[in-house]
């Protein structure tokens, strides 16, 4: 039997892209976008839950999210969930776990205060396969994570 491994979210960054370049000079761009969910609970008062999710988007679509997003900005991203693990500095094996993002399409409207410099449409960025290898060497990184 198939199985599938495909995440849709709907939410807003938590903070501006992080963008950061790979030693073979391929972009890279974390985001942390946020999902909440509103419900009532036993009293019948309004409660929310909030989630963030760790988005890793490759080459072209890293770059276009860097031009496009900022903190705020409401987006669509669907692509598999993946985890990864590398050698921190101290020789410790750490792991994350990420939604690598495939497809990004911004939903702000231009003007709004969380689209930021905004194309007149928001645009869909097609699907990127980027090709990347992912266990390619980051120690030229100053910090404890491989992008």
């Amino acid at each position: 039997m198939s199985s599938l491994n495909k995440a849709m979210i709907i939410g807003r960054l938590g903070q501006d892209p992080d963008v950061r370049y790979t030693q073979s000079n391929t972009a890279v761009a974390n985001l942390s976008v946020a999902t909440s969910e509103r419900y009532k609970d036993k009293s019948g008062e309004w409660k929310e839950n909030t989630e963030w999710h760790r988005v890793v988007a490759w080459g072209r679509l890293a770059e276009i999210c860097q031009e496009y997003l900022k903190k705020g900005s409401q987006v669509y991203i669907e692509g598999p969930i993946q985890t990864r693990s590398w050698e921190d500095k101290d020789g410790q094996t750490k792991y994350t776990t990420e939604i690598k993002a495939l497809t990004m399409t911004m939903l702000d409207s231009k003007g709004s205060n969380s689209g930021g410099n905004m194309p007149e449409k928001p645009q869909n960025a097609q699907p990127v396969s980027s090709n990347v290898d992912l266990n390619e060497n980051f120690d030229d990184i100053d910090d404890d994570l491989p992008f």
